[in-house]
């Protein structure tokens, strides 16, 4: 079994990538993170080491024992994270250190450099998932009204402008009106700080950067995030497809229509 590494971040993205490149006939090698990472990961991995935020070189050690030449990132890490819980070895903080830009794409790209110097081959962590990238058309019982569809276009367009910017991927409008725009916060805080805003029936909309690099920070969305628009009373949940990864799709799909939410994919 060749074995490919795995970075996991947090979420359910890791051990649905295990799983399936272990059905793919590969060994799953996991550098996982504390704080971050599903203690889950341990029934999926064939190798499993633990790992702080920053510890790069201790990441690239672990790979190299094994005999790994290609690895996927997957799942996200907590963006506050950076400002209080990184705690990096040597070959971190000189890699952190020497950046001038220190934005999602720059600093991934940075780090997967830094495999890629060591023979260690940073591949898309759609790899072994295709079926989880969102396809066109509309999921649910319920379809976009004339306003909603409006505010839907209003969404593509300016998520495409943050995602163009290195800002965020996700943003919130109402009756043409964008109402919050993510950051750092994530989409979840997003659409809580959105639905309090617009009152009902906002719009939620989710994209990939312009450039998106689909070996890192693919969009996703589950039936948390439906949950989390029920709470804020969002009635409208836009995917850009091919580019999102839908994650529990059945489970989500049967959560909006039983709260009359509408999920449609386009490609913008």
């Amino acid at each position: 079994m060749e074995p490919i590494g795995v970075i996991a971040g947090n979420g359910r993205f890791p051990i649905l990538f295990a799983q399936s490149a272990r059905r793919g006939g590969r060994k799953v090698v996991v550098v996982a993170h504390e704080g971050e990472t599903l203690p889950e990961i341990s029934a999926v991995a064939d190798v499993l080491d633990w790992v702080k935020l920053g510890q790069l070189g201790k990441m690239i050690k672990v790979f190299k024992t094994a005999g790994v030449t290609e690895a996927v990132m997957c799942g996200g890490i907590t963006k506050s994270r950076m400002f209080s819980k990184v705690r990096p070895d040597f070959r971190g903080a000189t890699l952190f250190f020497k950046m001038k830009s220190r934005q999602d794409d720059g600093l991934l790209r940075a780090v997967a450099r830094e495999f890629e110097d060591e023979g260690i081959q940073i591949r898309e962590s759609t790899l072994y998932v295709p079926e989880l990238l969102a396809a066109p058309g509309c999921y649910t019982k319920k379809k976009p009204s004339p306003s909603e569809e409006s505010d839907l276009q209003l969404g593509f367009q300016t998520a495409k402008g943050i995602g163009r910017l290195d800002i965020g991927q996700a943003v919130v409008v109402r009756a043409g009106t964008i109402v919050a725009v993510e950051a750092m916060e994530g989409t979840d805080a997003m659409i809580e700080r959105g639905g309090t805003l617009a009152g009902k029936n906002a719009v939620v909309v989710k994209v990939s950067k312009p450039s998106q690099d689909l070996r890192f920070d693919v969009p996703s969305v589950g039936i948390d995030t439906v949950r989390k628009m029920l709470q804020s009373g969002c009635s409208v949940l836009g995917l850009e497809a091919g580019k999102t990864l839908v994650f529990d799709k059945e489970e989500m799909v049967k959560e909006a229509d039983r709260h009359r939410i509408c999920i449609v994919a386009r490609e913008v």
